[in-house]
């Protein structure tokens, strides 16, 4: 079958909703957007949900995870509940409350999962905190912070041994709660004595305790400003943003819902939207331990061989990197499309020759194409804002906003900026107040720094595409202004593989400039070096340097000016430090971070005399 007939396929038909976006012009120059659909009503509490499908599904699956045997361990929504009630019983006696939360430091798990629904049950709040931050370390320097900020009354792992170092820089005088006890002496409960306490009516009082405005869960995102700050999430927050997205997709509700998901639940994608999604529709959660990096592919692949998920939710690398997978191996090609109704991505751009491979391995596995759904929200929105819900999207294309939710659209720059309103709004930072005023406009709208542009003014129902982030943009020394979201996303695009992602210099400089992080596996595959080959021999043979020479001749030939035209690039020949805050909490690359740090490549971009690791276009 050739591309030509692939593109003439049709989408599997599933059932998402009907657009209905109305759209008000101010006299301010601002937009505000929202849809017509109404929001539908919903319980405030997640653990509503968890009682309800132990009534009714007692003996459905709700999570599991492979063991060291490498069968899957799992519970059903009766057992969940049950061990719910007895962990939340014991947490009652233990020194956690409002002001002392639950701290989380370890990966997904089981029994991180049974923590986080038993604190939710009570009304206490729980935060799942980046491993990294204990793991990849060495300063614990964001780790105190939040630890410092949290005040937690108790802290969870899920093996003290593997966690000593961290739980030694913060957690002298915390009670830890793990299935393995650290070498150290410490304040320390084995989760068991934990899952065999007998449930009390406490936990019902506890649980009627709760209003809307309780605060549910604490997120720690970093974004580009440093240090991480504490995200609040609500128990309407959460409840809301579940039911926009249902409604969203209602297909979500049919019977039989699977998830196998490696995304982390100390992000919003992971921990919000899909550990979420699953208690709110009854699904079945499967945790892969996997992830995308050269070690953790080949988890992921052996798991998606044991499941048929409805959908699929990764990071565009996530996808990227299964692609040939999927194409050399037809046994999992078939199981991972015999169930699939959507596949999603967040947390980044997905490059369109990602998306177009994509439909075209559904069409030669299953006859037909299969709808690629994503959106924009953050950690503040609990995440979802908006959806792209239609089939014949396009990468890029961010979608209407759900219902309930309005959009404001205000004039920046040249830009608009994205603002949020809607009862899946967080209401502030934990214990910032000043970034708290800082974070809202005088409307209440919440102001993200996302900068959007319409598909077609004239028609919102359309949608919406990424036009960058507002504080990412600069003035060359001209006095013209590059729009770094739209010129990054177009360099990735023409790399077509080569270019995994960049960074755009040029901020009062003559030209603008990159500093290029290579997609290793695509590198190694066009000049054919082995699987251990060092960055540096990567980014040095004389291939690599050939094809970024003509991403940036390609790119040259198409420029409408200066501030599309990048002139000269660097391979990046380091690797991200978390301490330093070059990678954000999503695992997208901090741009401001990157330069600050870096500022040899920038000089090297900039130098009079070139060197030979500096790559220019050729007129």
């Amino acid at each position: 079958m050739n591309t030509s007939e692939r593109n003439t396929k049709a989408y599997k038909k599933i059932d998402t909703i009907k657009v209905d976006i109305k759209m008000d012009h101010r006299a301010d120059g601002s937009t505000v957007l929202y849809s017509l659909v109404p929001l539908e009503p919903h319980p405030y509490r997640l653990t509503d949900r968890l009682i309800h499908w132990a009534t009714v599904a007692p003996d459905r699956i709700f999570i599991g995870r492979k063991n060291e045997a490498g069968s899957w361990d799992t519970l059903t929504y009766a057992e969940t509940f049950a061990k719910v009630k007895s962990i939340a019983q014991a947490l009652l006696h233990k020194k956690v409350s409002p002001s002392q939360p639950i701290a989380v430091l370890s990966e997904n798990s089981i029994e991180h999962g049974l923590m986080a629904l038993a604190a939710l049950h009570i009304g206490v709040p729980y935060s799942a905190i980046a491993p990294a931050y204990s793991l990849r370390s060495t300063d614990f320097e964001k780790l105190k912070h939040v630890i410092n900020l949290l005040t937690p009354g108790l802290i969870f792992v899920q093996d003290g041994k593997k966690y000593e170092k961290a739980l030694k820089a913060v957690a002298n005088d915390v009670e830890v709660v793990s299935l393995h006890k650290p070498d150290r002496e410490c304040m320390f409960t084995h989760f068991d004595e934990l899952i065999t306490t007998q449930p009390t009516e406490e936990i019902d009082s506890a649980f009627a305790a709760i209003q809307p405005d309780t605060v549910a869960k604490i997120l720690f995102t970093s974004g580009s400003t440093g240090l991480p700050k504490g995200v609040i999430n609500t128990h309407e927050n959460m409840s809301t943003n579940w039911q926009q997205i249902t409604q969203t997709f209602p297909f979500i509700k049919e019977e039989g819902l699977e998830f196998i998901d490696w995304l982390p639940w100390n992000h919003t994608f992971g921990g919000n939207h899909n550990f979420g999604l699953t208690v709110f529709n009854g699904g079945s959660l499967y945790i892969d331990d996997g992830n995308p990096t050269p070690k953790g592919i080949a988890a992921t692949v052996a798991n998606l061989k044991e499941r048929r998920p409805t959908i699929y939710f990764n990071v565009p690398k996530g996808f990227e990197d299964l692609i040939p997978h999927f194409k050399n191996d037809e046994q999992l090609r078939k199981q991972f499309f015999s169930n699939l109704k959507m596949l999603f991505y967040a947390g980044a751009g997905m490059p369109q020759h990602v998306w177009n491979v994509l439909e075209e391995l559904a069409v030669e596995t299953v006859g037909e194409k299969i709808l690629i759904g994503t959106g924009l929200g953050c950690t503040e929105t609990c995440p979802s804002a908006l959806f792209a819900s239609e089939p014949g999207g396009f990468a890029g294309w961010l979608g209407v906003p759900v219902p309930g939710l309005e959009l404001k659209l205000v004039p920046s720059g040249g830009k608009l900026e994205a603002r949020y309103r809607g009862k899946n709004v967080f209401p502030g930072y934990w214990r910032q107040p000043e970034l708290t005023a800082k974070a809202f406009d005088e409307e209440g709208f919440y102001c993200t720094g996302d900068a959007l542009k319409f598909v077609d003014e004239t028609n919102a129902n359309k949608g919406m595409i990424f036009d960058g982030r507002i504080a990412e943009d600069f003035k060359l020394n001209t006095g013209t202004w590059v729009n770094v979201g739209v010129l990054r996303a177009q360099m990735i695009a023409a790399g077509d593989g080569l270019i995994q992602d960049v960074v755009i210099t040029g901020h009062d400089n003559e030209f603008v400039g990159a500093i290029v992080f290579a997609g290793v596996d695509y590198c190694k595959r066009i000049t054919n070096l082995g699987t251990e080959v060092a960055m540096n021999e990567i980014i040095q043979h004389k291939t690599v340097k050939e094809k970024l020479q003509e991403v940036l001749n390609e790119m040259a030939i198409k420029n409408t000016g200066s501030a599309s035209l990048v002139k000269r690039a660097v391979f990046a020949d380091f690797n991200l430090n978390i301490d330093k805050g070059e990678v954000t909490d999503k695992g997208s690359i901090n741009q401001r971070m990157i330069i600050q740090n870096h500022p040899e490549l920038v000089e090297k971009l900039y130098a009079f005399e070139i060197t030979n690791s500096i790559i220019e276009v050729k007129k």
